[in-house]
């Protein structure tokens, strides 16, 4: 297993990586809407998916890897009534072949985000 770090992207909140390469997989940890300072974006929900998808970014690059890599995302929402707006926001950042993702809502987020996404990415 490979720790990767990107300075890209916020520090992470708690002792955790922001991913790790195993064999040929990357794992990503769950990105919410910091912004490099370590504060919330903003309130709004597309914003705050921008941030994530922003965060996510940096993080592949970290890993030499980018969003055409990814196989697999896991949205977490605090509100299922945002589902469409993060829609919106995600479609911006994959095009072509769509990795498989699962949407689901919970009760709370880290820093009472809105959002928070985490990816699984393909080396091959």
């Amino acid at each position: 297993m490979q720790p990767i770090n990107s300075d890209k992207a916020p520090a992470a909140v708690g002792p955790y990586s922001h991913g790790v390469r195993t064999g040929n997989l990357f794992y990503s940890s769950g990105q919410v809407p910091l912004t490099l300072e370590g504060k919330i974006v903003s309130d709004d929900v597309s914003e705050q998916a921008k941030q994530v998808l922003d965060n996510i970014g940096g993080v592949l690059e970290a890993a030499g890897l980018d969003y055409s890599n990814i196989v697999k995302t896991t949205i977490f929402i605090a509100d299922m009534n945002d589902f469409a707006v993060i829609n919106e926001v995600y479609a911006k950042y994959f095009t072509g072949k769509l990795p498989a993702r699962s949407c689901v809502e919970v009760s709370r987020l880290p820093l009472d985000a809105k959002v928070e996404i985490e990816v699984v990415a393909s080396f091959e």
